[in-house]
């Protein structure tokens, strides 16, 4: 059975939820949600995601929002398939976990901050807040200090091995690098910028790249 997966394919969290279902080889198709006009606010999508937010998949029986939350279902549903995204041991399990969680808590946020002020503010008719930029970029240059360290030591951010850890980054650091103007938060930093070069050539992205 195909997945179904709700979501415009430019928006970060569907793009998050895509790459992963590359990497697990699973069938999928995407279901576009359009933002800008408010359908994910729609009575119908609220059925499927009370909080009117994307992305949302349906397996079968199973619908399922939260990005991450799909993330880890995705790679126990599929860990026979694919590439193994999670860990075979319980202590590469749960380095994998302990930076998913760095990813949600420290770098989210002024990630997700500097990327709506520098790309959809001035499309939404909104000033950009030049405060919250300095404030999002200085925090976020903490965080990515802390990454710069661990990646001196470790070729990717769970291990010596690609997983849900730097997956789960891919989105808004493509959009950074891209599209706000921001590449030297990445290619100021050697260990960084290695391994962005890694994980954002690998062919599961280029294809998320693709969707429409």
């Amino acid at each position: 059975m195909v997945v179904k997966l709700h979501g415009p394919g430019f928006a970060a969290g569907p793009r998050r939820v895509a790459v992963c279902l590359f990497e697990k080889e699973v069938e999928f198709e995407l279901i576009n949600v359009d933002l800008f006009s408010g359908e994910h606010k729609n009575p119908d999508f609220l059925q499927l995601q009370p909080f009117g937010l994307v992305p949302v998949i349906q397996d079968g029986d199973l619908t399922l929002f939260e990005s991450r939350a799909i993330l880890r279902y995705c790679s126990e549903k599929y860990s026979s398939q694919g590439t193994d995204l999670h860990g075979k041991t319980i202590e590469e399990r749960a380095l994998v976990e302990q930076w998913l969680e760095v990813e949600s808590h420290n770098f989210n946020a002024p990630a997700l901050s500097l990327v709506f002020q520098l790309m959809y503010a001035s499309k939404l008719g909104i000033p950009q807040n030049e405060e919250e930029i300095k404030s999002s970029e200085e925090k976020l240059n903490k965080v990515l200090d802390v990454y710069e360290e661990r990646l001196s030591k470790s070729k990717y951010l769970g291990g010596d091995f690609f997983s849900l850890a730097d997956l789960t980054h891919l989105p808004l650091i493509h959009y950074l690098v891209h599209d706000c103007g921001k590449e030297s938060l990445v290619k100021g930093r050697q260990h960084v910028s290695l391994w962005w070069e890694d994980i954002s050539s690998r062919p599961s992205w280029k294809k998320v790249l693709e969707l429409k």
